[in-house]
């Protein structure tokens, strides 16, 4: 994503409104609603997956459909990563981060992620590579932990 000032593309859409008001109101524009970033949640998760599964899930994720980035993006997620550690001798894990800058991500990941066909069709090739992690919450496939420590 382009960014102008950290503010990512809504800072640009508040550039070009501010500009459009013409130099009187440009000032005030920018210093009320404009100079806010948007409100971005972090969050990690961790799944396990045998190392046998490793080369398929990387493989899948190489070439990730263009239909479920668009709705990973559709459903406010931003600056989404996994990444692959061997915590001890053959026992592998993922752990997933990534940025919500919307207003309720359980909704959207309701209505709008399991309920897409190609989505729910991609999960259908990588759940079945993944293995849950004892200690995960009711209801959760990937396990949702705990932020410690953030600096900008």
């Amino acid at each position: 994503m382009h960014r102008f000032n950290g503010w990512g593309m809504g800072g640009m859409a508040c550039m070009v409104a501010a500009a459009a008001m013409g130099c009187a109101n440009q000032e005030a524009a920018m210093s009320r609603e404009c100079t806010e970033p948007a409100k971005v949640q972090r969050f990690g998760s961790v799944i396990g997956i045998r190392k046998e599964n490793i080369e398929e899930y990387k493989r899948l994720h190489a070439a990730a459909w263009p239909g479920v980035l668009a709705k990973i993006r559709e459903c406010n997620i931003r600056n989404y990563s996994i990444f692959l550690a061997e915590v001890r001798p053959d026992e592998y894990y993922l752990f997933s981060y990534f940025e919500y800058v919307g207003d309720d991500l359980a909704k959207e990941i309701e209505e709008k992620m399991k309920t897409d066909e190609t989505t729910r069709k991609w999960w259908s090739y990588t759940d079945p590579l993944q293995e849950p992690v004892p200690t995960r919450r009711e209801g959760e496939w990937w396990h949702t932990i705990e932020e410690v420590f953030h600096t900008d």
